[in-house]
C-alpha cells in the first residue's frame, strides 16, 4: 500500500488536538470516517463473537477461549480507532474490513492455541483452515485498497501488524506442540525486536520502500509455520522447516537494516 501523508488540521479523531483554525470540511470528513468505522467494527465484533461461540463449542474449548479471543479482538479494535487518523479517507473501506476479519480469525486462533486445550494435542482441521483463510485474505485487502483508491498509511500498517501477530502466534504454537525448540519464537519476535531497536537506533525508523522480497518472505513464514502444525509433520522435518523459515526472515530483516544503515551514512 502507498503512504499518504495525513493533513495537519485534524481535530475530531481520538488523540488529536484541536487546531486554532479548524477546517470545516476536514472536520466533517473525520466525523464521517469515525462513524463509518465504528459501525463496521461493531458489526464485525458481534459476528465474530458469535462465531467464537460456535467454534469453541465445536472444539469443546471452553468459555476461556471465547473470552480471550473476544478481549484480544477488542484490544485490536481499540488500537484501530486510535490509529485511524492515518487513514486519510471518508470511509473505512472494504480493504480494512477484510483486515479486521483477519484480525478476528487470528485472535481466535491465538486464544484456542494458548488458552484452550488445543495445544496439548494435534491441531484440529478447523483451526488450520482458519489460519489458511486468514493467509488467503492477506492477498485481497491490498488489491481492494488499490481498486477502491482507499490506500493509506493506516491500512498498510494495520495489515502488517496483523501479519506480525499471526506469525508470532504460529511460532508460539509450534513451540507448544513440540514441533521445534524455543528458538522458533525468534521468527515471531523478529518484527517486534526491530521495532524495539528503533528506540535506540533512530535511523531504523526511516520508511522502507515496498519490497516484493519482504512480502514473499512474509507469506513463506506463515505458510511454513502452518505446514508444521499438521499432525504428520514432526521433528526432525518440522524442525528443519522452522529453521529454514528463521533463516529467511533473518536474512530479510538483515537486508533492511543494512540498507537503512548505508542510507544513513550516505545522507550524513
Amino acid at each position: 500500500m502507498s503512504t499518504l501523508e495525513p493533513p495537519s488540521d485534524r481535530q475530531t479523531l481520538p488523540g488529536m488536538h484541536t487546531p486554532a483554525h479548524g477546517d470545516t470540511a476536514t472536520a466533517w470528513r473525520e466525523r464521517h470516517l469515525l462513524k463509518n468505522t465504528l459501525a463496521a467494527l461493531a458489526a464485525i465484533y458481534v459476528v465474530s463473537t458469535a462465531a467464537y461461540l460456535v467454534l469453541a463449542a465445536h472444539l469443546a474449548a471452553g468459555p476461556g477461549t471465547v473470552t480471550a479471543a473476544a478481549l484480544a479482538l477488542l484490544a485490536i479494535l481499540a488500537l484501530v480507532i486510535r490509529a485511524l487518523p492515518g487513514h486519510d479517507h471518508r470511509r473505512f473501506g472494504p480493504a480494512n474490513i477484510i483486515t479486521v476479519i483477519r484480525a478476528a480469525m487470528v485472535s481466535f486462533f491465538g486464544a484456542a492455541m494458548i488458552v484452550g486445550d488445543v495445544a496439548t494435542d494435534s491441531v484440529p482441521p478447523v483451526i488450520i483452515l482458519l489460519v489458511v483463510i486468514a493467509l488467503a485474505l492477506d492477498g485481497i485487502d491490498g488489491y481492494l485498497a488499490r481498486r477502491t483508491r482507499l490506500q493509506s498509511a493506516f491500512g498498510g500498517r494495520f495489515d502488517m501488524e496483523v501479519d506480525a501477530l499471526l506469525i508470532l502466534l504460529l511460532s508460539v504454537s509450534a513451540l507448544l506442540l513440540g514441533k521445534a525448540g524455543g528458538w522458533v519464537l525468534a521468527i515471531g519476535l523478529m518484527r517486534y525486536g526491530f521495532v524495539l531497536a528503533q528506540t535506540v537506533l533512530p535511523f531504523l525508523k526511516v520508511p522502507l520502500a515496498p519490497s516484493f522480497r519482504r512480502k514473499l518472505i512474509c507469506v513463506v513464514q506463515v505458510a511454513a509455520l502452518c505446514l508444521i502444525l499438521l499432525p504428520g509433520i514432526v521433528p526432525p522435518a518440522s524442525t528443519a522447516i522452522a529453521a529454514i523459515a528463521l533463516v529467511l526472515i533473518s536474512y530479510s530483516f538483515a537486508a533492511d537494516v543494512i540498507h537503512l544503515a548505508r542510507q544513513r551514512f550516505t545522507t550524513a
